[in-house]
């Protein structure tokens, strides 16, 4: 099993901010070499389905959900295969649980794995 330790949230007041971490594993051997590739974010509010937060490439590219453009920065630390998600102006409606994700490339073999964080609870009173 390949283990994202995630950390950073908790309660706050609408306006407010978090910063969240996840760390993850540089590579892993399933038959062969898959290298860390694109790292992100998910969040799932109660009744509702995961959605995007955002990702990021290794190279830096990113990719944000509207609802977080210009409020949330998700960057990463490539020497410590970390990914960030600092998170501004927080509203109600950000409260769930924010799940990180990894995914490996192979490095003889074109596929890709895919694995999640525990989740950590991110909750913003209004």
């Amino acid at each position: 099993q390949v283990q994202l330790v995630e950390s950073g949230g908790g309660l706050v007041q609408a306006g407010g901010s978090l910063k969240l971490s996840c760390a993850a594993p540089g590579s892993i051997v399933r038959g062969t070499i898959f290298s860390i590739n694109v790292m992100g974010w998910y969040r799932q509010a109660p009744g509702k389905q995961r959605e995007l937060v955002a990702t990021i490439a290794t190279g830096g590219s990113t990719n944000y959900a509207d609802s977080v453009k210009g409020r949330f920065t998700i960057s990463r630390d490539n020497a410590k295969n970390t990914v960030y998600l600092q998170m501004n102006s927080l509203k109600p409606e950000d409260t769930a649980v924010y799940y990180c994700l990894a995914d490996f490339r192979g490095t003889l073999a074109d596929a890709t794995l895919r694995y999640w964080g525990q989740g950590t609870q991110v909750t913003v009173s209004s």
